[in-house]
């Protein structure tokens, strides 16, 4: 056994000196304070980047159909009141979206940019408190009010009991209103006073949009859009006004959802630590503007915004540093620090010797 033991010696790589033998120095010391210094600021910026999670990229083509694409937006219009602007969307698939009003939050802003109220969609007018009959009689006993549509009715059994129920029959049909003052709905509800008293007013408009991941456009313009002979048109002879100012601020232009680490979203996927999966895209803007005149064939004021995709899909995955990687650097921060301090140590004892044994002797000045 001793035998075994004294064979276990001669193989052991780090040989013992006695202390009595050991020279501590100045020099050393000050190495050794340094380096120690350097060692622990190392391990902690490695220690940081193995606690926070790493992110991988990989380039793939993108052969996902039929999904849906979310546009979040967030724009202002300073001089165009919320009564008359509206939200239409449409893509090259035929899908189209008409006058959108859910998942929209419409805020009345004054010139100074405060706001007035907020609502949900539309000119948010009431129903009339004294209606009148839809075939211009008497109301029996319990019988209840349905509003003429003045001819806009799909059918017999259909009711427009507001202005706005009256406009919105109009624009299935592909109708203009030319004088709201003619529709009892309109004409009780104060329909054109409330346009006259939002002058000068302007409209903050926030909220998303659900749509075909394809190519399409979605834009804000005044009066309801309908179709006319596959046109499409936006009815402005409701509000009497020879121009309108589209000036807007863009607060928010967003295409899917928000990701940590990206400014602009980058198209594609982004699975996080936790394993769920972020749709997101990234954008490039090019800007147009035209000036076009009331009543001027196929002039539209308004804002549009044309989107396509491309087919290129990132996927971004989190994930964390393995634990042997850590430990592999931490080691090689460890141990290099060391042998490289102990080879500037040797450098700095063995020169300090050299010129005090030069010294004694008197060669060196």
């Amino acid at each position: 056994m001793e035998g075994l033991f004294g064979k276990l010696k001669k193989l052991d790589a780090y040989p013992k000196i006695n202390e009595d033998f050991y020279s501590r120095t100045l020099s050393g010391g000050v190495i050794t304070i340094v380096s120690s210094i350097v060692m622990f600021l190392l391990f902690i910026s490695e220690l940081r980047l193995y606690l926070h999670p790493v992110t991988e990229t990989k380039l793939l083509v993108d052969t996902s159909r039929g999904e849906r694409l979310r546009i979040n937006f967030d724009i202002t219009f300073p001089a165009l009141p919320c009564s008359i602007v509206s939200l239409d969307a449409m893509d090259i698939s035929g899908e189209e979206h008409l006058d959108v009003k859910h998942d929209i939050i419409k805020r009345r802003i004054d010139a100074h940019g405060n706001v007035i109220e907020v609502r949900q969609d539309g000119i948010g007018a009431p129903k009339i408190e004294k209606p009148l009959q839809r075939h211009g009689g008497r109301l029996e006993h319990n019988e209840t009010y349905c509003g003429s549509c003045y001819g806009a009715e799909a059918s017999d059994d259909d009711c427009c009991n507001s202005c706005e129920e009256v406009r919105e029959a109009y624009r299935k049909k592909g109708w203009g209103m030319s004088n709201p003052d003619l529709i009892d709905q309109c004409k009780r509800e104060g329909f054109l006073q409330r346009i006259k008293d939002e002058d000068g007013e302007g409209c903050n408009i926030y909220g998303f949009l659900d749509v075909n991941r394809v190519a399409g456009n979605f834009h804000f313009a005044p009066g309801k859009s309908f179709q006319q002979s596959n046109v499409h048109v936006h009815d402005l002879q409701a509000f009497q006004k020879d121009s309108f100012n589209v000036s807007h601020k863009i607060n928010k232009i967003t295409f899917g959802d928000f990701f940590p680490g990206v400014v602009n979203p980058l198209d594609g996927v982004y699975n996080d630590i936790n394993g769920q999966k972020i749709q997101s895209n990234q954008f490039s803007v090019t800007e147009h503007f035209r000036a076009d005149e009331v009543g001027r064939v196929q002039a539209l004021p308004g804002v549009f915004f044309f989107y396509d995709l491309s087919p290129i899909k990132v996927i971004f995955t989190e994930g964390h540093v393995p634990f042997l990687h850590f430990l592999t650097n931490v080691c090689a921060i460890v141990g290099g620090i060391f042998t490289v301090s102990g080879i500037v140590d040797a450098f700095v004892y063995h020169s300090q010797k050299a010129i005090k044994k030069k010294m004694e002797i008197g060669k060196f000045s």
